[in-house]
């Protein structure tokens, strides 16, 4: 069971990273050395990531408890590995400040051309919209990471079943499929609500025209009769 949540938050951290890298390959104009360096980052990230909690894994040990006539089972991981689930995250905040520097440094250069060419518009509120959606994600990936780095802390660490250690780690399982479920999903639904919200900005526009035309030929037909 373990094994299986350890592995759905891998594919869906992969999916998401690829996410990013379709985000920044569009808001760079789609250059083949962005999509190049993103990718050979993004796998050397993944790879070192995989490798690791692959370790993690093959010194588990669980371990069958009975408390008050409750089975419990507890999971186990040699001292020496112990490091590798906080460091996956540490390299999991590098690539996400790679890609909101980034991503804040395209948003500035193309927000300064539209300055000096007075046009914003539609390519500037959708400039926004990323550079939102990208920042709200950031900052609960590093809330969260922080939490699982922590770990590494001797108070933490010194007693791993403590009702108070095992709170803490409820607390960060819950904020930590909350960034998957929620504000992953954002990065995609965010563009695509305003896509929709122009489209139906677009058809009002066109409607209030035709009605405006239809009201002119009317006026015109009656004058001239």
């Amino acid at each position: 069971m373990y094994e299986a949540l350890v592995c759905m938050g891998d594919v869906v951290d992969i999916m998401l990273g690829v996410i990013m890298i379709a985000r920044l390959h569009a808001m760079y104009q789609r250059s083949r050395k962005v999509l190049i360096f993103l990718v050979v980052i993004f796998l050397a990230v993944r790879i070192a990531v995989a490798v690791m909690v692959a370790i993690q894994l093959t010194h588990a040990s669980g371990e069958e408890l009975v408390l008050s006539g409750n089975y419990l089972c507890i999971i186990n991981f040699a001292e020496d590995s112990l490091f590798m689930g906080p460091t996956t995250w540490i390299l999991g905040i590098v690539w996400e400040v790679l890609a909101l520097c980034l991503a804040v440094w395209i948003a500035v250069k193309h927000f300064r051309e539209l300055r000096q060419h007075s046009s914003g518009g539609i390519i500037g509120d959708c400039l926004m919209i990323l550079i939102q959606t990208h920042v709200n994600y950031f900052a609960g990936f590093v809330v969260i990471a922080c939490l699982y780095v922590a770990q590494l802390s001797p108070t933490l660490s010194a007693d791993e079943y403590s009702s108070d250690v095992l709170i803490y780690d409820g607390f960060a399982q819950i904020l930590y499929m909350v960034q998957l479920s929620v504000l992953g999903p954002r990065l995609i639904l965010s563009v695509r609500e305003y896509y929709a919200k122009l489209v139906a900005d677009s058809d009002t526009a066109t409607a209030m025209t035709s009605i405006v035309f239809q009201e002119c030929v009317h006026v015109e037909t009656s004058c001239s009769v």
